[in-house]
């Protein structure tokens, strides 16, 4: 378990001669959740058999990904286990470690859009997740029971998000049913970045 984990906050001008200079940053750890309204599939716990807790951190200039930056924009690269942001006059970049999903079939890629955000989400399974496991609540409220963390920013991808989490385990795994995850306190930074219509593109 990584004991400091940082925010990189980037202007644009350090951006740049970060990347120019081939700058990475690496040691720290990453969950892909989302949805629209009202269900969403809840992590499972982390065992003997997720072990392995990396994230690789590079940075990356947008352009490759987006036509223009538009509102923002967020990439999420599955395979480093981290997630970039841009803000749409360049000024800021963040780059944080996520969690992301068990499994290739639970992976989705692609593009999206951040289309809801709340803070202090509630949380509900989907029927599936219900016949699967009926001994789990209908629902549960903003909390540290509550597996979408402290903040949540619902994609246009029904039951997917980009979400906190209380279990810190998570971060740099495999870990979640299909959505993104990141330290609370990261997925506030980036809350406050966010506006609804930024794209999202998942590597």
């Amino acid at each position: 378990m990584v004991s400091d984990i940082h925010v990189k906050l980037v202007n644009r001008r350090h951006f740049l001669s970060a990347a120019a200079a081939g700058v990475t940053a690496a040691g720290m750890p990453g969950s892909l959740w989302a949805q629209t309204d009202p269900s969403t599939e809840v992590e499972p716990e982390v065992t003997k058999t997720v072990r392995r807790n990396i994230s690789s951190f590079r940075a990356l200039d947008w352009r490759p990904y987006f036509k223009t930056l538009g509102r923002g924009a967020i990439l999420v690269d599955t395979q480093s286990r981290a997630l970039h942001f841009w803000s749409k006059d360049e000024a800021d970049y963040l780059l944080f470690p996520t969690s992301v999903p068990l499994t290739e079939d639970m992976t989705r890629l692609g593009r999206t859009e951040v289309v809801r955000k709340v803070e202090g989400p509630s949380w509900r399974p989907t029927p599936s997740m219900k016949k699967r496991n009926p001994e789990w609540p209908d629902f549960v409220g903003p909390g540290p029971d509550n597996p979408l963390g402290t903040h949540a920013l619902y994609l246009s991808w029904q039951y997917y998000r980009i979400h906190g989490t209380h279990d810190t385990r998570k971060i740099g795994r495999r870990s979640s049913n299909g959505c993104i995850g990141l330290y609370n306190e990261h997925i506030a930074q980036l809350y406050e970045k966010v506006a609804n219509g930024t794209q999202v593109l998942l590597i």
